[in-house]
């Protein structure tokens, strides 16, 4: 039987992150329709089942590889977005950030000086601002 198994997943793509991710919300949502009883649970969740499987199931590695790439980079993105909020709070503090009117570069200026002139690095145009 092991032996069969293996013989039918011979070139195909196999479990990866997003796989197992599709496959877990489909059950997250499985369970909330029987619990609620709601019929609109059911349709994503037949669908990320679905799709799920087929992903598992699919002699097309590239193209799976390009999704899990695609997602692991969605990852990325959604788990940094917090850190760039601290960072840009700490910044805040110390720093006024403007944009240039020229280029809409964004400037980083100290806080506490009064009216100063600024000029931007990128465009060389010079505007004044309190900070």
């Amino acid at each position: 039987m092991k032996e069969k198994l293996l013989r039918f997943m011979y070139g195909r793509y196999g479990v990866d992150k997003l796989s197992k991710h599709l496959v877990t919300i489909g059950m997250i949502l499985y369970i909330l329709s029987i619990l609620f009883g709601k019929i609109l649970f059911s349709i994503p969740t037949l669908l990320l089942f679905i799709y799920g499987y087929y992903r598992m199931f699919s002699k097309n590695t590239t193209k799976r590889y390009r999704e899990l790439c695609a997602y692991e980079r969605f990852l990325a993105k959604v788990k940094s977005y917090p850190s760039g909020w601290k960072r840009k709070l700490e910044q805040w503090k110390k720093y006024h950030i403007f944009n240039c009117p020229g280029c809409k570069q964004k400037i980083r200026v100290p806080r506490g000086r009064g009216m100063i002139e600024i000029r931007c690095q990128k465009c060389n145009t010079t505007f004044r601002k309190r900070s």
